[in-house]
C-alpha cells in the first residue's frame, strides 16, 4: 500500500477510528485506534493510526503516558501539541481513578450500618466489629476487635479507642452478632455499651449506636433510646 493510501481519510468509514468508535463503541477499539483519535494526525506520508501503532510498539502504554511533556514531544510523530493532549488525557484518568478510590460510604441510617456489618450476621461465634467515622460521618475504617463470648473484662474500651485515635475518628459505632438468633441485648451488652459511652465522653470520640445483628433481625441501642 502506498503512503498516500495509508492515510485515514483513504480508509473505508468502518475502519476509521472515530467512525468506528461511534458505530461500535469505545470498548471495541484497539489501543492504537484510541491513541490515533488523541493524536488526530500522523506525520508526513503516515496516518495517525500508523503513527499510533509504531508508538505503542516502541513504548508500552505505561511508559508512553508516563513521559514528561518535554520528553514526549521529542518522540517522532508526537510533537508539543500532541504531547500536551496525551499528558492531559492521562492526568484526567488518574484523577478520576484517585477520586473513585477515595470515595467512602457515609453512615447516616441504620440501613447504612447494617450494610457494613452484614458480614458478621451468620458467624457462629460472637464478633465485635467497630465502625470508625470521621467528622462528616464517613466510614474511615471498620475492624473486628474481638471474637468470642463478650464480657466486660475482655471487651475493654482501650482496644476500641486505640484504633479511634490511630485513625483520627470522631465517631464510632459498636456492633456484634448474636449466633443464638435473637438480637435482644444481654446485661453484658448493656454494661459494655455504658462503659464505651462513658469512655467516649472522656476521650471526645462519640458513640453513635450499638447494633446487635442476628441472621434475620437487629437491635439498635439508639432506636431503643438506650444511648
Amino acid at each position: 500500500m502506498s503512503k498516500k493510501n495509508r492515510l485515514i481519510k483513504n480508509l473505508p468509514l468502518f475502519a476509521r477510528p472515530r467512525e468506528k468508535l461511534l458505530e461500535k463503541g469505545k470498548e471495541n477499539l484497539k489501543d492504537e485506534e484510541l491513541l490515533a483519535i488523541l493524536l488526530r494526525t500522523g506525520i508526513k506520508g503516515e496516518s495517525a493510526l500508523e503513527t499510533a501503532k509504531k508508538l505503542l510498539k516502541k513504548y508500552p502504554k505505561e511508559i508512553l503516558f508516563g513521559l514528561d511533556p518535554k520528553e514526549l514531544k521529542k518522540v517522532k510523530g508526537v510533537g508539543l501539541a500532541k504531547a500536551i493532549t496525551l499528558v492531559a488525557a492521562y492526568e484526567l484518568v488518574k484523577r478520576m481513578i484517585a477520586s473513585s478510590s477515595k470515595t467512602t460510604p457515609k453512615i447516616e441510617t441504620i440501613k447504612d450500618i447494617i450494610a457494613q456489618i452484614a458480614e458478621i450476621r451468620d458467624k457462629k461465634q460472637e464478633h465485635l466489629m467497630v465502625l470508625y467515622l470521621n467528622a462528616r460521618k464517613e466510614l474511615i475504617k471498620k475492624e473486628v476487635i474481638f471474637i468470642g463470648t463478650l464480657n466486660s473484662n475482655i471487651c475493654h474500651p482501650r482496644e476500641v479507642f486505640k484504633l479511634a485515635f490511630l485513625n483520627n475518628a470522631t465517631y464510632f459505632i459498636l456492633s456484634h452478632n448474636h449466633p443464638s438468633g435473637t438480637p435482644s441485648p444481654s446485661d453484658i451488652d448493656l454494661l459494655i455499651t455504658k462503659k464505651m459511652k462513658e469512655a467516649g465522653e472522656l476521650m471526645d470520640v462519640e458513640i453513635l449506636d450499638h447494633v446487635i445483628i442476628s441472621r434475620d433481625d437487629y437491635f439498635s441501642f439508639k432506636e431503643n433510646n438506650l444511648l
